[in-house]
């Protein structure tokens, strides 16, 4: 199951990677370690993010440590699916501002600008940290199009335990830094609470699924599926269901 958040992603990451082929494929993995010269790291883990084919190339060992998932199991959609709900809009806009960023630079630039932002994860224990994201981009075509990312996640919460995210672009090599940087607020946190319950269920009537396949799904009865839905509408004052699944896919509710 793709999270809606994987969906929303996936859209702004294909803006500037669609339609071209690497020709960088290849990378030794002492390259990557040697990059972490760059970032600020205490507990961390690192990663190549595949903008193209929307997965991980490479998984570091570390993630074990700081969430304690095993690498061979991380996939996309499930790391962007631990996410804290409430965050999901902060990263949603983040990113669209990282394309939007990067679309203007002449192509030079592009290996010169590091991105950083925050944003709280679930560890496999249950509860969350904030990590800090900085990601460089390795490999791009002659037209800008971004290719592949080399990205660093690493444990802040003994500096920042609470406070919204902040998004920055640094710039290397001599390129100016933007510190602090405002994201257009396209994707909205809801005005309103959804259970834990209730959020299931509209994950999993955004993939498609009528009230039997959730209710078979999470254990439950089928009226119990159908007074969910009643009360997610109620609360979200969506008409009807094809109404609320696109908000919440343009709001970034899920």
């Amino acid at each position: 199951m793709n999270p809606v958040i994987f969906h929303e992603a996936a859209i702004i990451w294909q803006q500037i990677s669609s339609g071209v082929t690497s020709k960088h494929a290849d990378f030794e993995i002492d390259i990557y370690k040697r990059l972490l010269n760059i970032f600020q790291v205490g507990d961390y883990y690192y990663y190549i993010f595949n903008l193209q084919e929307l997965k991980f190339d490479l998984m570091s060992k570390e993630i074990k440590t700081v969430l304690g998932y095993n690498p061979e199991d991380v996939d996309l959609p499930g790391l962007l699916s631990k996410i804290h709900p409430e965050d999901h809009p902060w990263f949603l806009n983040f990113e669209n501002k990282v394309i939007e960023f990067f679309g203007k630079l002449a192509v030079h630039q592009i290996p010169n600008y590091k991105v950083r932002y925050d944003y709280r994860i679930k560890k496999s224990d249950g509860t969350y940290i904030r990590i800090l994201q900085q990601v460089v981009t390795i490999d791009y075509d002659e037209s800008g199009r971004l290719l592949r990312t080399f990205g660093v996640h690493t444990d802040i919460s003994h500096l920042k335990t609470e406070g919204r995210p902040l998004l920055s672009f640094i710039g290397l090599n001599g390129e100016p830094s933007y510190i602090n940087v405002t994201a257009d607020n396209l994707f909205k946190k809801p005005a309103f609470a959804l259970t834990p319950r209730e959020r299931d269920i509209l994950i999993r009537l955004a993939d498609g699924k009528g009230s039997k396949e959730i209710a078979s799904e999470l254990c439950i009865s089928k009226d119990t599926v159908n007074t969910h839905r009643k009360n997610i509408l109620a609360k979200t004052e969506a008409s009807n269901t094809p109404e609320l699944i696109m908000r919440a896919t343009r709001e970034g509710w899920i």
